[in-house]
């Protein structure tokens, strides 16, 4: 069972997409995660790429973030995206885009937004993450002191330093692992 975890909306369940092509991230990887995080800005923006269900977008709204951009090019995961926005009462906070990852990066860069708080679980074994963090580079997403946040399968090792990126901390979970960059 997806749940919010924390913040205003603790304890509200979640809808999974529909299908097998999504992992939702486990509650107790999500309260770990925020507690190396810490309290989260009132006034902060947030981007979930690869967002499934967008339980952690809306755990970061739940817990006060002001704004988060959802990217999924899944029409199952848009949908339950939205179903669990309108039912947690935040789609006020939140915009959804169904669209492929990289083009999202490009056309949310020409639009010069940034965030503090970027989150990503690409799907395993697609190779995708490297060539996610080169466009948040690129682009200009991640403000000065922002946070990366990557999801991934524990038997990929990320470098100490991708681009102008630096791993400041990364957590295993089982077959998971959690990594933590910024510039």
């Amino acid at each position: 069972m997806l749940r919010v975890i924390s913040g205003s909306r603790k304890g509200h369940r979640l809808k999974a997409p529909k299908g097998l092509d999504t992992r939702p991230t486990q509650d107790r990887i999500k309260e770990s995660l925020f507690n190396i995080l810490g309290s989260i800005e009132k006034d902060s923006s947030v981007l979930d790429l690869f967002s499934g269900s967008g339980s952690i977008g809306i755990e970061f709204l739940s817990r006060g973030s002001e704004e988060c951009y959802f990217i999924d090019n899944s029409f199952n995961s848009i949908k339950a995206i939205k179903e669990n926005l309108n039912s947690t009462k935040l789609n006020e906070n939140a915009k959804v885009y169904k669209n492929d990852v990289l083009k999202a990066m490009e056309i949310l860069g020409r639009k010069g937004l940034n965030f503090h708080y970027i989150f990503m679980d690409p799907p395993y074994r697609s190779n995708l993450i490297v060539n996610v963090l080169e466009s948040i580079c690129k682009n200009h997403l991640l403000k000065d002191k922002g946070i990366i946040i990557i999801e991934h399968e524990n038997t990929l090792i990320l470098n100490e330093c991708i681009y102008n990126l630096h791993k400041i901390d990364e957590r295993r979970y089982g077959d998971k692992t959690i990594t933590f960059m910024n510039r």
